[in-house]
């Protein structure tokens, strides 16, 4: 059930729409997965599962204040440092990752920010599924569909060694300039 309401969901959702008041998602726990219109890469195709994530995160986190609702949301228009999505995306659509604060933290700053949202607002279509426990369901969904997007638990994918050098790419370039603001 959870597999098709991904891979085959009745409706996709716009940033537009996830971003309105009142928002369409749940603010519960569960899993979503984002298709796009314009792939991030040449080599992926559009219109299929490309990426899935969870929130809660994990089952020690039963009392976390993450759900759906906010951790759509924040892929939606949040940053690099906080969403391993926009920090995939980004990656490859070639903006300039950047370290900022006291320079651990990487995103792609305000102007790349504003043009991965952009972008995303265009491109990314997300759907979901409440679930009381998604963390159980994470790496089933991994192990069984093609999500070449996702990294963690995916080392079998094709598209697993080349997003996993672009990233690394963009993280030592970051390395190499000044900490931004």
């Amino acid at each position: 059930m959870v597999h098709a309401a991904l891979t085959e969901p009745d409706r996709l959702w716009s940033a537009q729409e996830v971003l309105s008041r009142p928002s369409p998602v749940p603010a519960a726990a569960g899993v979503y997965g984002w298709y796009f219109e314009q792939a991030p890469c040449e080599d992926l195709a559009v219109g299929r599962l490309l990426y899935v994530g969870i929130a809660p995160r994990y089952m020690a986190n039963r009392t976390s204040r993450q759900n759906l609702r906010k951790r759509v949301r924040y892929h939606y228009r949040g940053n690099a440092a906080g969403s391993t999505l926009r920090l995939t995306l980004g990656c490859l659509l070639g903006i300039e990752l950047r370290r900022v604060g006291s320079g651990k933290r990487m995103t792609f700053g305000k102007a790349g920010e504003a043009a991965l949202s952009q972008w995303m607002a265009e491109n990314a279509r997300v759907c979901w599924i409440e679930h009381e426990e998604p963390w159980t369901m994470e790496s089933a969904l991994i192990s069984q569909l093609d999500l070449p997007l996702n990294l963690d638990q995916n080392r079998r994918n094709p598209f697993h060694s080349r997003l996993t050098e672009v990233r690394s790419q963009a993280r030592q370039r970051a390395r190499e300039l000044a900490v931004g603001a």
